[in-house]
């Protein structure tokens, strides 16, 4: 596949606002894509949960256009430094997963992905590795060796290592380890480029001081953004209920996204989509809620198709704007006798017991409009009526009974 040097093309996909930075020069960069040479890219990320959400689809949509410019494109599954822990932006450590919950997670990934690149190119698709392929076989001499190229003051200039340090909060000895593994996925690889988040620029550095010590090669680093919200400061987050997931049906994530902050249309018109950005003031011209719902619709098609974007639509107006409930809402298969804990899992919305049990205690748990607070609670339903989970989430029961 020839590469694409049309530097118009290269400098839109730079500029359109998703690249935060990059390493060690924009100009440097921007020189090798339009030099013609094909370039070996990825990305990594640790399958911690079963989900991702808008703020990682951003960064393979940039992949798949770097790979449609005739590059290599390498979309790395963590699932060995998963079982690590990466102390990036963490106040405290990382619980460490086990390899059955990391192949779960890793399951659910790949389907999530899939709608944002074309994996079934025949001229150059891009490629899927797991870095327990390389990671496994590291001998103790090779950690050894690997963690020679660092010294203890790099590591603990980190800031949440700065900072747990002065709040006298743990910091483990393994977690020192991490950079090594991830820099040691570059090496690995023998990549020419890592994409990151701005939280990952220490552990991509890393990869650059060991593929420049072990093989003499240059490495790029490109930080993408992490879509915070402008006026707070706030990540994408479950917890918080500012996540919009990749996992979320069509209805689901259509009202997730319409459940945003009117300050983030803006941030999820550049990153997550890519209508033309000479028509970003004017399409926001038109007001928030059109302009959410707008945004919505080019989101849920593209993990859906046109026709679910469309159904999806309808039902948010419906249901939202008329105060109205369709009649067709998806079923909760449920015995006579249950609890809200088991309904709410039940329906695939929520994943913990534990999740379950906040949601309900801050009233986002409702049978025919009355809220039940108590998720552990014994209660009786019957065939037809509707459970609210949480703002958005609307079922039926059906009773086994």
């Amino acid at each position: 596949m020839t590469v694409n040097t049309d530097r118009k093309r290269i400098e839109e996909i730079l500029n359109r606002g998703v690249v935060s930075e990059i390493l060690p020069s924009r100009e440097e960069f921007v020189k090798v894509l339009c030099s013609g040479k094909k370039l070996r890219i990825y990305i990594g990320a640790d399958p911690t949960s079963e989900s991702l959400h808008l703020s990682h689809a951003k960064n393979y949509l940039l992949l798949e256009e770097l790979r449609q410019l005739g590059h290599e494109v390498i979309v790395l599954v963590g699932d060995f430094t998963a079982q690590i822990g990466d102390p990036s932006g963490r106040s405290a450590t990382r619980n460490q997963m086990t390899e059955a919950e990391v192949k779960k997670n890793v399951k659910s990934w790949l389907s999530q992905i899939k709608p944002l690149m074309n994996f079934k190119d025949k001229k150059n698709p891009p490629r899927f590795l797991y870095n327990s392929q390389w990671l496994k076989k590291l001998s103790f001499k090779d950690i050894i060796s690997l963690a020679s190229n660092f010294t203890v003051q790099q590591m603990i200039e980190r800031d949440m290592f700065e900072k747990r340090l002065e709040e006298n909060v743990p910091i483990h000895l393994h977690e020192f380890l991490y950079p090594l593994m991830q820099g040691y996925d570059s090496v690995a690889m023998d990549v020419d480029v890592e994409l990151c988040g701005t939280d990952q620029i220490f552990n991509a550095l890393a990869g650059r001081t060991l593929l420049k010590r072990l093989k003499n090669k240059d490495k790029f680093v490109v930080a993408v953004n992490l879509m915070a919200n402008p006026k707070t400061g706030e990540m994408m987050s479950k917890s918080r209920g500012t996540g919009v997931f990749l996992s979320s049906p069509p209805d689901d994530m259509f009202g997730a996204i319409m459940a945003q902050p009117d300050e983030m249309i803006e941030v999820l018109y550049v990153n997550c989509t890519r209508l033309p950005l000479s028509e970003k003031d004017s399409f926001l011209a038109q007001g928030p809620r059109e302009a959410k719902a707008k945004v919505a619709f080019d989101i849920v098609k593209r993990f859906y198709g046109e026709a679910a974007a469309k159904k999806a639509e309808e039902r948010f107006v419906k249901t939202f704007s008329k105060k109205e409930l369709p009649e067709d809402l998806p079923q909760i298969q449920s015995s006579s006798g249950t609890t809200a804990t088991i309904l709410m899992v039940g329906s695939g919305v929520i994943k913990s017991n534990g999740e379950a049990w906040r949601l309900a205690q801050q009233g986002g748990f409702e049978i025919d409009g009355k809220v039940v607070k108590d998720a552990k609670k014994k209660i009786t339903v019957s065939d037809g009526q509707v459970v609210r989970i949480g703002k958005k989430s609307f079922f039926r029961i059906k009773t086994k009974d």
